[in-house]
């Protein structure tokens, strides 16, 4: 009886906490005006990879929308508890495509499994890694893949990152315009920006919060405000500014 008296309380513990939780909810806007995107010549003009376009390729530094929205912005909680992902989180991908990464802005939880895809077909054949840690944890648990060929067709190419850090670059040495950033946070609580500017974090504790916006071009050190959550969740808008 005591046995099970213990998984009752723990339970109602559990589900405690999960009633306190909520979402935390925003929406992104750009202020100023983008510079226009670039085409990226080098892509058309190969000879092999050029055959996937038939309009040139340009660069997607700054997607936004009719009214401002800003996508691709990664949105994180500063200053909470560090924890590292369990095995049973899904893994973050990011695919070769085109001769292109896809997607180019990615966000995973220190512990999280990144897998790198090569879905492009012969006679592109071979992409390589080249990944470019700049925190020595990071670089360390990868050494043995810091730049690793991957031929079509190949198997994925599994990463993971023990410490925290910002726009990561993921490049392809073989076709040199192909760049991917992915940022490393130590908690659970971010999410990126879609081509609505809309974002959400997920059964966040209530209490409040030090919030943080980043952008690779817009904001790359981050914007910062607070958020208090509570049962029926918290919301905090960012405006980012070119300047």
């Amino acid at each position: 009886m005591k046995l099970n008296s213990l998984f009752v309380i723990a339970a109602g513990v559990a589900v405690a906490a999960k009633a306190n939780a909520g979402d935390i909810t925003g929406t992104v806007t750009l202020s100023g005006t983008p510079p226009a995107a670039v085409g990226i010549a080098p892509l058309k003009d190969d000879a092999i990879c050029g055959q996937f376009y038939k309009e040139m390729p340009m660069t997607k530094f700054f997607v936004v929308g009719a009214n401002k929205e800003l996508a691709d912005v990664i949105v994180m909680l500063k200053g909470v508890p560090a924890k590292t992902a369990d095995a049973s989180a899904a893994p973050v991908v990011i695919d070769q495509k085109n001769c292109l990464y896809s997607p180019q802005i990615l966000a995973v939880q220190t512990g999280q499994k990144l897998l790198v895809k090569n879905s492009d077909p012969m006679p592109v054949a071979m992409h390589n890694v080249h990944i470019n840690p700049m925190v020595d944890a990071n670089k360390e648990a990868n050494a043995a893949a810091l730049n690793a060929a991957q031929m079509a067709g190949a198997a994925d190419l599994t990463y993971t990152f023990p410490a925290a850090e910002n726009f990561q670059k993921f490049q392809c040495d073989v076709h040199k315009w192909m760049f991917a950033w992915v940022t490393v946070v130590d908690n659970p609580y971010f999410a990126i920006s879609g081509k609505d500017g809309k974002f959400a974090i997920k059964n966040v504790p209530a209490g409040k919060y030090k919030i943080v916006a980043l952008h690779r071009k817009a904001a790359p050190a981050g914007v910062e405000k607070e958020v208090e959550v509570t049962a029926d969740g918290g919301k905090q808008d960012f405006t980012l500014e070119i300047k």
